[in-house]
């Protein structure tokens, strides 16, 4: 499998957020410096919450490109089923009888695509998932609780 495509992929979507969130972080600076925003008396905090609003989206914009960069620099392999689950497995996971896909990302948790025909979601080892999965191998079954409930587990295959 080629991984650098799911790879590029990510990128692509992580572009996209950044995109939006710095035209959105734009606007809040707008509204924040915007001579209307000047506060009319000492409880108008218009101003100071677009503000914070803006300060908020340029954080979360920085950490989306150093997403892209740690992402951009990501060496992938390709995992025999022999092979225990690390960073960069393209791992499918039977859940109670539900398939679905999961890459095993640096960053990005919770980022979700289509890929070759099939939802993956992206985890970081430090998720509860992540943890879960990290050294197990294919065709290995357990059971696990993650968000509050428990499941039955079974990696169908990793790659």
């Amino acid at each position: 499998m080629n991984k650098a495509q799911l790879i590029t992929q990510i990128i692509t979507r992580l572009g996209e957020s950044l995109g939006l969130l710095e035209k959105a972080a734009r606007a809040s600076h707008a509204e924040a410096t915007h001579e209307s925003s000047k506060a009319e008396n000492k409880y108008d905090t218009r101003g100071l919450e677009a503000a914070y609003l803006a300060r908020g989206q340029s954080r979360q914009a920085k950490e989306i490109l150093d997403s892209i960069k740690v992402y951009e620099s990501l060496s992938t392999r390709d995992f025999a089923p022999s092979e225990p689950v690390d960073l960069t497995a393209l791992v499918e996971l039977d859940l109670d009888g539900r398939q679905s896909a999961f890459f095993i990302g640096p960053r990005s948790g919770g980022l979700e695509m289509e890929f070759r025909g099939k939802e993956v979601t992206v985890i970081t080892p430090q998720s509860p998932l992540g943890e879960q999965l990290i050294g197990k191998k294919a065709g290995q079954r357990w059971t696990g609780r993650v968000g509050g409930s428990t499941r039955k587990y079974h990696i169908v295959s990793v790659c």
